[in-house]
């Protein structure tokens, strides 16, 4: 109801923006919504056509014409797995600019509790995104939305959740504890209600899965190479940090000069 029916901007007018912020020095752009994947539905267009523009930007649309000012990465943020196309997949694993790393949600592991939810997909099909995802770019980041204690989320539903959850190489999660809403479809539910501390306690428990998967995936790419991009942040240690474009966070000793390039690192 906040939200109102999906809508955008025209790809040209991104682009524009686009082509502004790289020429005011941005380094990295992240392309943003509440739904992602619907973008085109108000202007005609498509998500993977405004990704194919975005990409088509290089030093020739800025007037100094340096390529310097094409060194620039994009990030697509959260995508849902019904509207990630392989596509949009395979598109991203041959593209110049965009970085190996998806964010997708996906709420529940559990068939049943997906389908409570009104979602448009299943854990079938999230799997196989990501599997899709890891046979293109087996450095790719992935992160992904969970939500634990929705009302109709048994004991049984969870424990198929998490182990689910257990069995897919995905490199972080955004764990999520459900609360009540007002004018909501679920309150209207007949649904048992999971109690607030058993809520708490399966928030803690994807927490630990997340820490988990988080750590086997630096583990699994120390030692690589990567390119990070330094944050202007100065640490209390007197470092400072920055990200690789498969979202590997890098620490070294400040130095003003590094802020805001690109610097090809041993992780």
């Amino acid at each position: 109801m906040a939200r109102g029916r999906s809508r955008n901007p025209e790809i040209a007018f991104v682009v524009e923006q686009a082509c502004q912020a790289i020429s005011e020095g941005a380094k990295e752009i992240i392309l943003t919504g509440v739904n992602i994947g619907d973008f085109g539905r108000s202007t005609g267009e498509t998500f993977i056509d405004l990704l194919r523009r975005i990409d088509e930007i290089d030093s020739a649309a800025f007037k100094e014409e340096s390529t310097q000012n094409a060194n620039f990465r994009v990030r697509i943020s959260s995508c849902e797995p019904n509207l990630l196309s392989d596509e949009i997949i395979d598109f991203v694993a041959h593209s110049k600019h965009f970085a190996p790393h998806f964010h997708i949600p996906l709420q529940s592991g559990s068939n049943e509790v997906l389908k409570l939810m009104h979602r448009r997909y299943t854990r079938e099909l999230f799997a196989e995104r990501v599997a899709h995802i890891k046979s293109v770019m087996p450095n790719a980041f992935i992160g992904v939305d969970c939500m634990v204690g929705v009302r109709g989320e048994t004991t049984e539903y969870f424990a198929d959740y998490k182990a689910f959850i257990e069995s897919l190489p995905v490199s972080q999660l955004h764990v999520f504890t459900y609360s009540e809403r007002a004018n909501t479809k679920m309150l209207e539910m007949d649904l048992s209600v999971v109690p607030q501390a058993e809520r708490n306690r399966r928030s803690k428990i994807l927490h630990q899965i997340s820490d988990e998967k988080l750590a086997a995936f630096y583990a699994a790419h120390r030692g690589e190479k990567g390119t990070v991009l330094w944050e202007s942040k100065r640490l209390e240690n007197g470092q400072m940090c920055g990200f690789t474009e498969n979202y590997i966070k890098v620490y070294a000793p400040y130095d003003k000069n590094k802020i805001n390039t690109f610097e090809e690192v041993t992780i």
